[in-house]
């Protein structure tokens, strides 16, 4: 598959491991912890990695079964009173390197964000990192009836922005980003700045794999 660049009249992006680097930074908050345990650099941040891959399974696993079967408000309606109840310190949210620079460059497209957070922390990512004058449509898990790997998120976002779904480009990091691209009709790009493998990624079809999501300012170049 090659991805055609001519065809592109918006693109939409995920959020983490995408635009933010949150997951590498908590892989490297574990490398940390496992220091005194392991001497090998590649062997710790392979286990650390699998660690909080396997942490978040379970939730991402919940949310998808809830979401199938019509669930997911109340799951997120209960989540939230919970976490009322606790006090926890501001999110820090960090941007993938480059990515703004990226996102100047192609500022003349219509952007999209479409994340599998609730809009709540979506929006306190936009907020925090000062982006929200780069994105027409924000689509977050609680928008339509089903997220993603459903393409109802991405078809959404299309319709808000007028532009056919096979004419819209969707980055992410994740097999989820990209099956639900292709579910929808449109490109994928992959990037490698996040959870995803190449060649999983490629096995999902994505039509083109990056190191870094700030390396999509030079296809349009």
């Amino acid at each position: 598959m090659a991805l055609a660049v001519e065809k592109i009249q918006a693109i939409l992006f995920d959020i983490d491991g995408t635009l933010s680097d949150t997951d590498d930074r908590m892989v490297q908050q574990v490398c940390n912890i496992l220091s005194p345990f392991f001497r090998h650099t590649d062997r710790k941040k392979a286990i650390a990695r699998w660690m909080v891959m396997t942490a978040e399974s379970p939730g991402n696993l919940i949310f998808n079964l809830a979401d199938r079967i019509s669930l997911d408000g109340f799951l997120i309606r209960h989540m939230r009173r919970i976490s009322k109840n606790k006090h926890h310190k501001l999110k820090q949210y960090w941007l993938i390197g480059g990515v703004k620079d990226m996102l100047d460059a192609l500022a003349h497209y219509p952007l999209g964000i479409v994340s599998a957070r609730d809009a709540g922390t979506a929006q306190a990512f936009l907020d925090q990192c000062s982006l929200n004058h780069y994105f027409e449509v924000v689509v977050t898990s609680q928008t339509c009836e089903f997220t993603k790997p459903f393409p109802d998120p991405l078809l959404y976002a299309a319709r808000k922005l007028n532009i056919p779904p096979e004419m819209c480009l969707m980055v992410g990091d994740t097999t989820v980003d990209i099956k639900a691209a292709k579910s929808a009709g449109m490109q994928a790009v992959g990037v490698l700045c996040g959870f995803g493998r190449e060649k999983e990624l490629r096995r999902a079809g994505a039509d083109l794999i990056l190191p870094s999501t700030a390396d999509l300012q030079g296809l349009f170049g």
